[in-house]
Parts: C-alpha cells; structure tokens; sequence
C-alpha cells in the first residue's frame, strides 16, 4: 500500500509540475513585447551613398589611394563639402582639405568631384547609385589628400602685379577716390568676381603642358581686369609684359575654363580680348 501512495505521489507532483510550466510557456507566448522590442531596436536602412576620396600623406611611404567611405545622406547636408565633414567628424579625423566660408567666396575648397573642377560647398551630393569620386584639383603637387600646392598660382598672380599703378601717385590726393563713370565700371564686371579657386587653369591642358611658363585663364583674366580699368595708367606696360609665346598664347581657346568656373565667369572671353588689344597696339 505504501509503494501505491508513494507512486501516485510522484505523479501528482509530474503533473503539477508539468501544468506549472506549460502555463509558463504559454503565457511568454501569448506576450509579444520581445518581438516589439526587437522591431523597435532595429534600425531602418539608410539613405547610403558612397564616397571615394583620393587620400595621400607624405610622412607615409604609401602610394596614393582611394578610401571608400558610407554616408547616409538622410544625415547629411546637401552639399559634398557637408559630407566631407560629416566623413571627417564621425569616421576618418586624419581626412585632410581646405575650407572657409561655405558660400562660394573663398574658393577654398576646390578640387575635382565626379571629374569635374569645382566648389564642394557648391556642389550638390548627386543622389544616383554610384559613387562619388572626389580628388584634388589635378595635375598640381599634392601637399596631402585634397590640399594641393597653390605656390607656383600664387606667384602667377603677383607676377602681373594686382593691384591699382598710377605714373605720378604723389601728384594725387591721397585724400580722393579714384573716380571712374559708370560706363567705365561696368567694364570689369565679370572679371573682379573672380576667387582664384584656380578650378579654371587647372582644367586647362595648355596649363597642365605648361604651368611654369603659361600664366593660365585665371591670371590672365586678372590681368585684363587691370588692363581695362580706366583708372590704371600702367595698361601699355601690362601689355607688354604679357606679349610673350608662353605667357598668353599658350590659350588655344579650348574653353574648358569658362565651362568649368563655379562664379559662371569666362576667361576665354578675357584672354581673346588681350589678344585683340595687343593686336591693336602691334
């Protein structure tokens, strides 16, 4: 008899037990608020768009190369210049290129983006699958990643000598503007608008064949800004110093300056018109 109760025993207990956990598992599922979790943990996929940027350090004895780069643009602010911060901020702080004013004034921030010479504050991210290619502006020295040398188109620059030349300065009235009419003034424009981004000579293949001799479109352009100001007493000088074989024609009219400036100028249009000057003057 005690064997009988102690087997019953048992299998009170089994079936006890067993109900215990069968109402367990049933109430976790009758409860979805893991899966709910799960659906609110999950992230939704991002707007990515990659970018591939050209990337050189001389203090690494490492060949140039390119450095792929994700970037949801759900997160991002139109322009690539935005991207290369966000790209700079959150992934690679060792990502190097010059930038200032965000507006299209400085000009810092040129280089080439999807094989174009232009701003990256300008420049709209093209929304498309492929990926977006930004190097330097291009047949320059590369001082690192997206920072090229501008010392030998600065010295172009100072080279035609800038800046306002008047015969007689002290016979003037320091006190007195330089007074020009209208009509005079409105000569340079589209020419003093010009930010030395250096976008045009930089697409210039008579600039890459030669940018230790032949000035390029965007000095020339400045050239001719002083060249045709009224109030310069310097312009057969200037003409003189530009009537050279290299210096200024070197310009075949190709015209991918006037294609490629981001202020929408045209220095072709300022280099023939030195052209047409120094012919009269020949």
């Amino acid at each position: 008899m005690l064997r009988l109760h102690q087997q019953a025993g048992r299998r009170l207990v089994a079936a006890a037990t067993g109900s215990t956990a069968t109402r367990a598992v049933s109430s976790s599922a009758a409860t979805p608020a893991p899966q709910q979790d799960l659906k609110l943990k999950a992230s939704p996929k991002g707007n990515i768009k990659f970018f591939k940027v050209y990337r050189w350090d001389p203090e690494q004895n490492q060949k140039p190369y390119l450095s792929t780069y994700p970037v949801d643009l759900d997160d991002c602010g139109p322009m690539v210049l935005d991207a290369l911060f966000k790209i700079k901020n959150e992934q690679d702080p060792s990502l190097t290129f010059r930038r200032s004013c965000r507006e299209g004034i400085c000009g810092s921030c040129a280089m080439n983006i999807d094989g174009t010479n232009t701003l990256a504050c300008l420049s709209y991210i093209n929304k498309g699958p492929e990926p977006c290619k930004i190097y330097p502006l291009p047949h320059m020295y590369v001082l690192k990643d997206l920072v090229p040398d501008m010392t030998n188109f600065y010295a172009q620059y100072k080279s035609i000598e800038p800046w306002l030349k008047v015969k007689a300065p002290e016979s003037k009235d320091p006190n007195k503007e330089h007074l020009q009419s209208k009509e005079d003034r409105k000569k340079l424009d589209g020419m003093y608008e010009c930010i030395l981004c250096a976008c045009c000579s930089t697409a210039c293949p008579s600039y890459w064949w030669a940018a230790d001799k032949y000035l390029g479109p965007a000095v020339l352009m400045q050239a001719y800004r002083w060249i045709e100001d009224s109030r310069d007493e310097f312009t057969r000088e200037r003409l003189e110093a530009l009537d050279d074989s290299f210096k200024l024609y070197r310009c075949h009219t190709i015209m991918n300056c006037t294609k490629v400036c981001p202020k929408h100028l045209n220095p072709g249009r300022a280099i023939a018109h030195i052209k047409k000057r120094l012919a009269a003057v020949h």
